[in-house]
């Protein structure tokens, strides 16, 4: 038997009613803010990854599926939704029908990491994206959504991690104190983060390995070298969340995994999922859209991973299957026929309907009805067709009544609307 590749699942329909139940939660509430849903393609050229998200990155190096296609052109599963939107905004040039673009997606990334609790190597993402402005209240808003969303989902118990990185005015400095620092540490490093620091020290803070972890105790504080500017654009930021009750820890040595982050960066982290306390996590980027050969935009974003996501909220509450509307129990060759004509014209009119059509006993289709969770059941045979009539049972309270085969989809019609 062939069965999954590692690091791959199956979302199975009884998994999926909470999947969909997230879903639709999120784009309601995104819809409100004003972003709007963009699809994008699974494929992108290797290149677009390798200078958004960083040379040095474990994303770039080691973890994307990447491939020659036949015209001698490297292809590459997206590991991560921003550089795709980013390149999507460039290419068909939506800087010049709005100065304020808000957008989310929804949908897989892949990257060849070891599957643990809650990461695949197929894994989801939500991801949300705003360009055009530089304003402070928007980096507040793309931490308040997270957290109203994450409320209402029923999620307790998260907080934001939030630091600046500074901008390209006041990081180099940072960097220098930094690279300074990592440099008396060095025995200490994985081998790495020991070729990585000379590149981008700031990796050596997003580094998983536990003698890493030890090395940077007592590492410069960023926030300590930040200008003027992005001093008084992190306080503001700070200032909205207090006044939103959003609930925030200042963690000096966050970086986010991605090479582009510039100016404020965050996480919103849990207990729930043991080692990988991350359900959220984004920051700006004004950098990235000039820097991928678009006009110099600001920018900024977040997402969650949905694997996550569900596994969290699956904690807090169990999401029925929507059950159904109508199930038809028919006995006989010809009530079957009957049955089928009012399945389809039930169901052409909005309604969810299931039936039998083995011909199986009418215990079983009861039971059957029982396990889809039909809120009603016709029931019909031989002899009530030869008279004209049919049971329409409620399958909570088991109350039943006789109605006319000629009066069935109305009848439906008005009880269901009704209820």
């Amino acid at each position: 038997m062939i069965q999954l590749v590692r690091g791959f699942k199956d979302i199975l329909p009884e998994e999926l009613s909470l999947w969909q139940y997230i879903e639709k939660k999120a784009i309601s509430l995104f819809s409100a803010f004003g972003y709007k849903e963009i699809r994008l393609p699974l494929l992108e050229k290797s290149a677009l990854f390798a200078r958004s998200i960083g040379e040095g990155t474990d994303i770039v190096e080691k973890e994307m599926y990447s491939f020659i296609d036949r015209n001698e052109e490297w292809l590459t599963l997206r590991p991560e939704a921003t550089a795709s939107v980013v390149r999507a905004y460039i290419q068909h040039k939506m800087y010049a029908t709005e100065p304020l673009r808000k957008l989310f997606t929804i949908g897989p990334m892949f990257r060849r990491e070891r599957p643990q609790k809650g990461r695949y190597r197929q894994f989801y993402q939500i991801g949300v994206e705003a360009f055009g402005s530089a304003s402070p209240l928007l980096d507040a808003q793309m931490i308040y959504m997270p957290m109203l969303f994450l409320s209402r989902l029923g999620v307790k118990d998260v907080k934001v991690h939030v630091n600046s990185l500074g901008c390209e005015e006041c990081r180099p400095i940072y960097k220098e104190k930094l690279l300074s620092f990592i440099n008396t540490k060095e025995a200490q490093l994985c081998p790495d983060c020991q070729r990585r620091k000379e590149v981008n020290p700031l990796r050596v803070l997003d580094c998983k390995v536990l003698s890493c972890k030890e090395a940077i105790v007592g590492v410069p504080d960023v926030l300590g070298s930040l200008c003027g500017a992005c001093d008084t654009h992190f306080k503001i930021v700070l200032e909205i969340l207090s006044r939103q009750k959003v609930p925030f820890e200042i963690s000096p040595s966050l970086v986010r995994g991605l090479d582009y982050y510039t100016r404020t960066a965050f996480e919103i982290q849990t207990d729930l999922l043991g080692a990988q306390s991350a359900i959220a996590g984004g920051g700006r980027y004004d950098g990235l859209v000039s820097a991928l050969g678009g006009p110099s935009t600001p920018a900024i974003g977040f997402a969650f991973g949905l694997d996550r996501l569900a596994e969290v909220v699956s904690q807090y509450q169990t999401i029925l299957p929507l059950g159904l509307d109508v199930f038809i129990a028919a006995l006989g060759e010809k009530s079957q026929g009957k049955a089928f004509d009012w399945l389809c014209e039930l169901a052409k009119q909005g309604f969810t309907v299931e039936m039998d059509f083995d011909g199986r006993s009418l215990k079983s289709q009861m039971k059957q009805a029982d396990r889809l969770n039909a809120r009603f059941a016709l029931i019909i045979g031989e002899e009530e067709l030869s008279q004209g009539a049919v049971i329409f049972r409620n399958m909570e309270t088991k109350e039943q009544i006789s109605i006319s085969t000629q009066e069935v989809v109305q009848v439906i019609a008005d009880t269901i609307s009704f209820k």
